[in-house]
């Protein structure tokens, strides 16, 4: 499964993949918008806006991409390792 978390701390990048990684799953975090964000971010399963620390620009931007690659869109205001977690733990039963 492909995730894409968008928003976030800086500091918990190297976070977000370790706990991605430990659900199987291939991540990319983005936490700034890049001007060729919609291009980066590719055709993920998954989708996680962390609503709290991210533009609504950036919002708008990656719900586009979402809805192109009919991706699964999850928000969650806090952008905590145990919401990263209990949100994978919920989405890979649920995926397979």
């Amino acid at each position: 499964m492909s995730v894409v978390i968008i928003g976030g701390h800086d500091r918990m990048v190297c976070q977000y993949e370790k706990i991605c990684k430990g659900f199987r799953c291939r991540a990319k975090v983005f936490t700034q918008m890049s001007a060729d964000l919609s291009k980066q971010i590719g055709r993920p399963d998954l989708m996680v806006l962390f609503t709290n620390t991210v533009s609504h620009k950036m919002v708008r931007c990656a719900l586009d991409e979402a809805k192109r690659s009919n991706a699964r869109v999850v928000r969650c205001h806090t952008s905590s390792r145990a919401a990263l977690t209990e949100i994978l733990e919920r989405e890979v039963a649920a995926a397979g």
